[in-house]
């Protein structure tokens, strides 16, 4: 198999909207921008600790909250719990939820699947907010563009 190369990647344009996706993805599922790509940095990890979760955490505002709110809201979950003696901490992964969101945002990335136009689907299509009303002609671009 190819190594793939830095042009092989730009080709793709895998990040040319790579943005108004992540405001879609992180709006619909009650996330902020650092909370999903925390997960996405982690779901790369596959298993990590919190230790793991703190240095992941560096890059992005600090939110003390953002660790038990990921886990409450199936972000993230327990792969193996610590047992006192031969497994000193436990280990997490990013849960069945958060790897769909991730993939579902690969997929539209890579033009195989559209962003929701439907307000039901879709909170950012009501347009309650400028910045959604912005991103709403961005979105239907972002699926004219693809299918180009």
């Amino acid at each position: 198999m190819k190594q793939l190369e830095a042009r092989d990647i730009k080709e793709l344009n895998l990040l040319k909207h790579y943005r108004v996706i992540r405001k879609w993805a992180a709006r619909n599922n009650e996330l902020t921008d650092a909370d999903l790509e925390l997960l996405i940095y982690l779901d790369c990890i596959d298993l990590f600790t919190k230790i793991d979760f703190k240095m992941g955490a560096y890059s992005y505002s600090w939110d003390n909250r953002r660790w038990n709110k990921l886990l409450k809201l199936n972000w993230i979950t327990v792969w193996r719990k610590r047992n006192h003696t031969t497994q000193k901490y436990n280990l997490y992964k990013v849960s069945f939820k958060g790897k769909h969101l991730i993939n579902r945002m690969y997929k539209i990335m890579l033009g195989e699947e559209d962003i929701p136009l439907s307000e039901k689907r879709n909170k950012i299509m009501k347009g309650e907010t400028y910045t959604d009303k912005v991103l709403k002609v961005c979105i239907k671009n972002i699926n004219k563009d693809k299918h180009r």
